[in-house]
C-alpha cells in the first residue's frame, strides 16, 4: 500500500503573492481524501507539487507505492493525442519511457532506415517486453472494450478528441483504477461524467484499496466517497489547510462548529487582553502615589507583555462570500413553447410548454441532444425577434438544425451559460476592462462600481487579471455575473456547477431561488437537481419525457465505433 506525505509546503505566485503557506497533509494507506476550497485557492497547484510538475518554494511532498495521475484536462481541442498516448501517459514511468523509445526508434527507421536504426528499434521492442508492455496492452484491451466497446487494436490510433468528454475521462479513470500504482491523484475526475458514470466512479473508488487524493466539487460524490475532507483556506499570507477527520456528511456541521469555537476563543482573548490593560493602567496610576504598588505594577506589565507576545488564537480564513443577484424580470406566462420540435439526428418530435418562473432540469446521458436544445433556445428559438437577442455574456451561438418550432414568449431574453464553450471575446482583457466597456444589453461601469460587483462574486482580487488566466471556477462566476448584468429573463445553464467550488454552488442556488424569471438547466449534479420543479429526460431512444423526480439511470446514446 502507498501513502502521501505533504510537509510544510509553501508556494509563491510570479507576482510575489503567497498562494500556499505551511501546507501539511498525510493521506494514509487506503484513505480517500477530498481536497476542497474556493476556486483559485491552490488545489491544482498543490496536486502539481505532489506530482513533481511544480517545485515547492518551501517544504515538499513524498509518495510511496507508485503514483497514478489524472489531470483536470485530459486532452485539449487542438491536441492530436491518441487513445494509446492517453493510456501510456497514465502508466508507470518505466512503461512511459519504453513507449517513448519505441516511438523515437520508429521515427528513425522511417527517416534513415540504416542498420543502427534497425538495431535500435529491435532493442526498443525487447525493452518494451521487459517492462511489461505487452501485458499492459492486454489490460488496455479490457479497458477499451469496457469503455469504448471495441478492442485496443481498433481503438489505439483514434484521436482522443473524437471521444466525448465522459468517454475520455472514463478511459483514463478505468486504466488508473485497474493499474498497478497504489496512489492516485485525481483532479476533478467527475467533470463531464453523466450520473450513471459518476455512480460507477463512486463504486470503483470505494471498492478500491488504493490511496486516493482527489479534487471534486460534486457534493453527492463527496458524500459517497470521502473518508476525510481537507480544506484549503485562503488568507492574506496564503492558503492554509484544515482537515476534517470524518466524511462529507458531517463536514458542514464540523466547519461551523470550528468557526464558532474560533470566534469564542478570540472573544475570550479580547476580554482577557482588555482586563490586563485595565489592570496595568490602574496600577500605574496608583503606584504614582504609593511606592508599595510599584512591584505589582511591574509584574502586571510583564504579564501583559508576555500575553501580547503569545498573541491571539489563530484566525480562521475569511470564508468566501459569493452573492449572486440574478434579477430577471416579468415575461409572458408561456416562456418557451415547443411544437413538434425535432433536433435532426438526435431527438424525435416532441412538444412542451415552460411557464414563467419555473425551474426546469434537463436530464439524460451524454450525446442525447440536451446541449443542442439549449443552444436553439439561446439563439431565440426558430424565428427570434429582436427582443429575444441573447443577453450579453452569452457566447457566439452556432445554428441548430431542426424541424418543427421552438418559440420564446414576449419579453423573454435568453442568457446562455455553457461551461465548455470558449469566450474568445473576453480573452486578453482584464475583468475591470470587460465591465468598463459594456456590451450588448449591459451598460459599462466605472472602476468603483465594477469593483463592488466583482467583490460580490469573490473576484475583486482578480480585477486586474486577464480572463484567460482565471481558474475554471472563476471564469464560470464571471460568466454568470455577465448574465446578471445583461438582463436575462430566461437562464439557460449548461452544467453550471461543474467548476464551481462548494460556496459558489451554494451561492448560485440561492441566486436562482431569488431570480425573477425562468431557469432551464442541463445538469448531472444530483445535489443541485433536487432544487428544481420539473424534470425532462432526453432518452437514448430519441424520446423526451417529463418525470416527477430526477431520473439518472438512462441508457447511453449508441455511437458509431468504426
Amino acid at each position: 500500500m502507498g501513502h502521501i506525505d505533504i510537509s510544510d509546503v509553501g508556494y509563491e505566485l510570479s507576482d510575489g503573492r503567497t498562494l500556499l503557506n505551511g501546507i501539511s497533509l498525510r493521506v494514509g494507506e487506503g484513505s480517500r481524501v477530498a481536497l476542497v476550497g474556493p476556486n483559485g485557492a491552490g488545489k491544482t497547484t498543490l496536486l502539481r507539487i505532489v506530482t513533481g510538475d511544480l517545485a515547492a518554494h518551501r517544504g515538499g511532498a513524498t509518495v510511496t507505492g507508485g503514483l497514478g495521475v489524472m489531470r483536470q484536462v485530459v486532452v485539449r481541442a487542438d491536441e492530436s493525442t491518441t487513445v494509446r498516448d492517453a493510456l501510456v501517459e497514465v502508466s508507470p514511468p518505466a512503461l512511459r519511457a519504453a513507449a517513448a523509445e519505441i516511438q523515437a526508434a520508429e521515427h528513425l527507421i522511417m527517416t534513415v532506415d540504416d542498420e543502427p536504426s534497425q538495431m535500435r528499434y529491435a532493442q526498443a521492442i525487447a525493452d518494451w517486453a521487459d517492462v511489461g508492455g505487452y501485458d499492459a496492452e492486454l489490460e488496455w484491451d479490457k479497458v477499451c472494450s469496457e469503455v469504448l466497446g471495441v478492442d485496443f487494436e481498433q481503438a489505439q490510433w483514434r484521436e482522443l478528441r473524437t471521444l466525448s468528454g465522459g468517454e475520455r475521462k472514463r478511459l483514463v479513470l478505468t486504466s488508473l483504477l485497474r493499474g498497478p500504482e497504489q496512489v492516485l491523484l485525481l483532479d476533478e475526475p467527475d467533470n463531464a461524467l453523466d450520473v450513471p458514470t459518476k455512480r460507477w466512479l463512486e463504486a470503483e473508488m470505494t471498492a478500491s484499496p488504493k490511496t486516493i487524493l482527489y479534487v471534486s466539487h460534486d457534493r453527492e460524490l463527496l458524500a459517497n466517497t470521502a473518508t476525510h475532507v481537507a480544506t484549503l483556506e485562503p488568507g492574506t499570507n496564503g492558503a492554509q489547510i484544515w482537515v476534517h477527520g470524518g466524511g462529507f456528511s458531517t463536514y458542514a456541521a464540523a466547519r461551523e462548529d470550528r468557526r464558532e469555537r474560533s470566534e469564542e476563543m478570540l472573544r475570550r482573548w479580547d476580554e482577557e487582553h482588555a482586563k490586563l490593560k485595565e489592570l496595568v493602567n490602574t496600577l500605574k496610576n496608583k503606584s504614582a502615589f504609593n511606592d508599595g504598588l510599584a512591584s505589582r505594577y511591574q509584574a502586571a506589565q510583564t504579564r501583559l507583555r508576555k500575553f501580547e507576545e503569545v498573541g491571539p488564537p489563530p484566525q480562521l480564513a475569511h470564508e468566501q462570500n459569493v452573492r449572486v443577484r440574478l434579477t430577471g424580470g416579468r415575461t409572458a406566462k408561456r416562456a418557451v413553447t415547443c411544437q413538434d420540435l425535432e433536433l435532426s439526428g438526435l431527438m424525435k418530435p416532441f412538444s412542451l410548454e415552460l411557464f414563467y418562473g419555473e425551474r426546469v432540469a434537463v436530464l439524460g446521458s451524454n450525446g442525447s441532444g440536451k446541449s443542442h436544445f439549449m443552444r436553439l433556445l439561446a439563439r431565440g428559438g426558430s424565428s427570434p425577434d429582436r427582443e429575444h437577442e441573447p443577453a450579453e455574456g452569452s457566447p457566439a451561438i452556432d445554428p441548430v438544425t431542426h424541424t418543427g418550432r421552438a418559440a420564446l414568449g414576449s419579453r423573454v431574453r435568453p442568457g446562455w451559460f455553457a461551461q465548455n464553450h470558449g469566450h474568445a471575446e473576453l480573452e486578453g482583457r482584464t475583468l475591470l476592462d470587460i465591465l468598463h466597456r459594456g456590451e450588448g444589453h449591459r451598460r459599462g461601469m466605472g472602476r468603483e462600481e465594477a469593483s463592488k460587483v466583482l467583490d460580490r462574486y469573490g473576484l475583486v482580487g482578480q480585477a486586474e487579471q486577464r480572463y484567460e488566466t482565471l481558474s475554471g471556477g472563476q471564469q464560470a462566476r464571471l460568466q454568470i455575473l455577465l448574465l446578471e448584468l445583461g438582463g436575462a429573463t430566461l437562464l439557460l445553464l449548461d452544467e453550471p456547477t461543474d467548476n464551481l467550488d462548494l460556496h459558489s454552488a451554494e451561492a448560485l442556488e440561492a441566486g436562482l431561488a431569488g431570480f425573477d424569471g425562468t431557469v432551464v438547466t442541463v445538469t448531472h449534479d444530483r445535489w443541485f437537481a433536487r432544487s428544481f420543479d420539473r424534470y425532462f429526460v432526453f432518452g437514448a431512444d430519441g424520446h423526451v419525457i417529463e418525470t416527477p423526480e430526477p431520473v439518472w439511470e438512462v441508457e447511453r446514446v449508441a455511437r458509431d465505433r468504426g
